[in-house]
């Protein structure tokens, strides 16, 4: 068995990895081929397109790469027909899936596909449910999303979020701040100048940077090697520096639910340039954008936007969160019990698998 993945971010990559190490070991002969990126090539599949060549960013980043996503798309079409392959998984990524499969059902008969992790409809607005509904199967990883496919006749399947599975809470014996940046440029050139202005004020604290990647330290304008109070790190696993710290300070994102999974009480921090944030905030109305607070409906976890995005903002609110920790405690264990389920990874890979 054949079947094509198509992903086009880092958190998508990780959970598309999860399903195919459980696809393997329930069938060793099936074949993944397609657009992912390290997590996904490690879990075994061949990859004809990596996911850092597409790297997008908000609304305006992405009308200035459509001629090339188009393009791209028509390949992986060729790609499928060559290979007979039949089956297709998309995860996440909508701003290019959603094409993609309108795409496959329109030029490739009878092939069947599944949408993981589909857009937030549910944020960005339903009128692109039309689209999604050409999708064969949707499986979601977040319990709401089953009620709201189910106002628009789509029977979504949910076994749990697969995240529950990977991380335990785990138990804080450091007390050093941990600095998450995000991945993207735009992200940490956005966010380091207020990291690092924190840094400087608050001297007496201990802070750890964690960065994907050594590269990222090109897109930091000013010498860190001068901050003392600073450690830099790369290769350590989150859990590690988890183990170390007494909160976090984080882009959002995936990430954001990954802390909370590990115990550890957070600071949601974000910029982005004014016409994405007008489109965001003002045309799509949204109210949380972390997933903890999503989960819940409610402030688990503050969350700084644009101007809010400060570093007297973030100092204020942490205090604030280290002073009424057993609330936000409370609030996290909260989290992991509505997300929970059992095999949760393994019955997505079992319904893959089975399919029609």
């Amino acid at each position: 068995m054949k079947i094509f993945v198509s992903t086009g971010e880092v958190s998508g990559d990780l959970h598309l990895s999860y399903l195919i190490k459980e696809a393997k070991k329930l069938n060793n002969n099936v074949e993944f081929y397609g657009v992912a990126g390290k997590y996904s090539k490690d879990a075994g599949a061949t990859i004809i397109q990596d996911i850092d060549e597409l790297a997008i960013m908000g609304f305006t980043e992405a009308v200035k790469k459509y001629t090339y996503l188009k393009s791209k798309a028509e390949e992986y079409l060729d790609f499928i027909r060559k290979e007979n392959i039949k089956k297709v998984i998309m995860v996440d990524y909508g701003g290019f899936n959603l094409k993609f499969l309108e795409l496959l059902k329109n030029e490739i008969e009878d092939i069947e596909v599944f949408y993981y992790i589909p857009p937030k409809l549910w944020i960005w607005g339903e009128k692109r449910i039309d689209k999604l509904k050409l999708a064969d199967h949707i499986m979601v990883i977040f319990p709401w999303e089953v009620d709201f496919y189910k106002k628009h006749n789509i029977n979504a399947v949910y076994h749990g979020n697969p995240f529950v599975e990977r991380y335990r809470e785990i138990e804080r014996r450091g007390d050093k701040i941990l600095l998450l940046p995000g991945s993207r440029k735009q992200e940490i050139k956005s966010l380091m100048p207020e990291f690092l202005r924190l840094i400087r004020k608050n001297s007496n604290e201990k802070y750890i940077l964690k960065l994907s990647s050594k590269e990222h330290l090109k897109w930091i304008d000013e010498n860190l090697t001068e901050l003392t109070n600073l450690e830099i790190c790369y290769d350590v696993s989150l859990d590690t520096s988890v183990k170390e710290s007494k909160i976090a300070i984080a882009a959002s994102g995936t990430v954001t639910l990954e802390l909370a999974l590990l115990g550890i009480p957070t600071i949601v921090v974000y910029k982005t340039n004014f016409i994405n944030y007008f489109i965001a905030k003002y045309i799509l109305k949204v109210g949380f954008v972390s997933l903890p607070n999503l989960t819940l409906n409610e402030e688990v976890f503050p969350e700084l936007l644009q101007k809010r995005c400060n570093f007297i903002e973030i100092e204020k609110n942490m205090k604030t969160v280290l002073e009424n920790l057993d609330s936000v405690q409370e609030k996290i264990q909260r989290i992991r019990e509505e997300l929970s389920g059992v095999d949760i990874t393994r019955r997505y890979a079992e319904f893959l698998l089975k399919g029609k």
